[in-house]
């Protein structure tokens, strides 16, 4: 019997996978006596409360992973929460702590410095960043009714939007913690707002754009931002979570400030499970979001049923939209595959080769402070000014070019190939004709200063022919 009970183990899947417990000898003073302590890392998808120690009776904190877990680890101890994530003795956030499983059993011992929530004796030492005068808080209790939930939702304007009346770009983000306060954030912050006030400050920028942030709410987390289950993790609203963004939020955001809210001037972006409800959103909703951030994208939380989206989910016609991907090269086996396999089938589906931007990095980490560096050289690429507009009619290769857009004063429009002269009206939302012209010049320029800020259909018709586009008037 105990041959055969030892075959059965050496022929099983987990013989030779070594164990690690991870001891915790040390923790700070003032750590609540009644307090559970987690282990978050990249082996249980950096869930704040997802792998509890069991405090021994000597007083130290052990924890033994599964001998699933092997490879090079990354984490950081909790005490169930970001917000209560360890910090170094001064209270400063501390990098992602690293360890490599060998080939036999191994109890590791770590010590933690203080918790963020509690350094300097309870009373805290973050000094927040988030006091640029276009940084607020919407609310701390944002209603979600496709969830029944509430949320904190941030906002950042332009540092020029008080004293003017243009209208501007709006980037939708997750794990809003993190995006513009590091007193709020697990381990840094993102810094957009002074990203995007130091670009428009150097004319990088000659736009501007509106950054709206939602909080994650820590143990929905993965719920909300896959709409896919995961039998081990979890996940699977993340349908309602990108309905409430787009029918909830938005028109809140649309009706509250001054946006120009066409799809090409509407973007989503987030890091790790932020990476996958965006690409899933840009996917749903094709004609609300036209720029997509997937910053080291955890797609291996829903591999076969994100595979079968994209494959159901070709390119719409005349709807392009970008896409901008950047990973780590180290931050795990599967993370570099699994991105170039979805920009690979985006562009099978149709998507522009120009449109998908992809970007590996020898130094990346799965961290904040990598996602912040990248962060300038996404959002200057995605919400770089726009070429002309081009639309193939139905029929074959008869193409609108209608340049800038967005416009503010005057649009050039140019006939297609071939034509010599067309009817030209231009169309609001209601179907109205607010501009008619007949056009007889290879390219003609339109005034359209005295149209209203909005989105506009530009309708060319020739004989039989018609071809129309879309543009957005600022």
């Amino acid at each position: 019997m105990r041959l055969f009970s030892l075959l059965l183990f050496l022929l099983s899947p987990l013989a030779g996978m070594a164990q690690t417990t991870m001891r915790l000898t040390s923790v700070p003073a003032n750590t609540p006596a009644n307090a559970t302590l987690y282990v978050a890392g990249n082996f249980n998808n950096w869930n704040p409360a997802g792998t509890a120690f069991t405090k021994q009776a000597s007083g130290t904190y052990e924890v033994t992973l599964p001998a699933t877990v092997t490879g090079v680890l990354e984490f950081k101890f909790t005490r169930g929460a970001w917000a209560s994530v360890e910090a170094d003795a001064q209270g400063a956030d501390v990098a992602n702590r690293r360890y490599t499983v060998g080939g036999a059993p191994a109890t590791v011992d770590f010590q933690v410095a203080s918790w963020k929530d509690l350094a300097g004796g309870g009373s805290g030492s973050c000094t927040s960043t988030a006091l640029q005068p276009n940084v607020q808080v919407i609310s701390t209790a944002f209603q979600m009714p496709q969830l029944g939930r509430t949320r904190r939702v941030w906002v950042s304007v332009p540092a020029d939007y008080a004293t003017g009346t243009r209208r501007y770009p709006v980037l939708y983000m997750h794990d809003g913690q993190n995006v513009f306060d590091n007193c709020t954030s697990f381990s840094g912050e993102w810094g957009v707002d002074e990203t995007l006030n130091q670009l428009q400050q150097q004319g990088l920028d000659p736009t501007g754009c509106i950054v709206v942030a939602v909080d994650n709410d820590g143990a929905q987390r993965l719920n909300e931002y896959s709409p896919w289950n995961n039998p081990q993790y979890g996940g699977g609203q993340g349908d309602q979570y990108v309905d409430f963004l787009v029918q909830t939020l938005k028109p809140y955001i649309d009706g509250n400030y001054r946006t120009l809210p066409d799809r090409l001037n509407t973007g989503i972006a987030g890091s790790s499970m932020g990476g996958l409800i965006s690409l899933y959103a840009a996917l749903k909703y094709p004609s609300t979001f036209g720029r997509t951030g997937i910053f080291s994208p955890a797609f291996w939380f829903a591999e076969a049923p994100l595979k079968a989206y994209l494959h159901q989910h070709p390119a719409p016609a005349g709807q392009p939209t970008r896409f901008y991907f950047v990973c780590g090269a180290q931050e795990s086996q599967t993370m570099v595959p699994l991105m170039r396999a979805v920009r690979d089938s985006l562009q099978r589906g149709g998507y522009a080769a120009a449109d998908l931007n992809y970007q590996v990095r020898a130094d990346g980490q799965h961290a904040e402070w990598f996602w912040k560096r990248e962060f300038p050289a996404a959002y200057q690429w995605l919400y770089r000014p726009a070429t002309p507009t081009k639309t193939k009619a139905p029929g074959g290769a008869a193409v609108l070019s209608v340049f800038p857009n967005p416009a503010a004063q005057h649009v050039l429009v140019q006939l297609p190939a071939g034509w010599h002269e067309a009817k030209l009206d231009i169309v609001d939302t209601t179907g109205r004709v607010v501009v008619h012209r007949s056009l007889r010049q290879a390219s003609t320029t339109v005034d359209v200063a005295s149209l209203k800020a909005g989105t506009y259909s530009a309708r060319l018709k020739s004989g039989k022919d018609t071809v129309a586009t879309q543009f957005v008037k600022e």
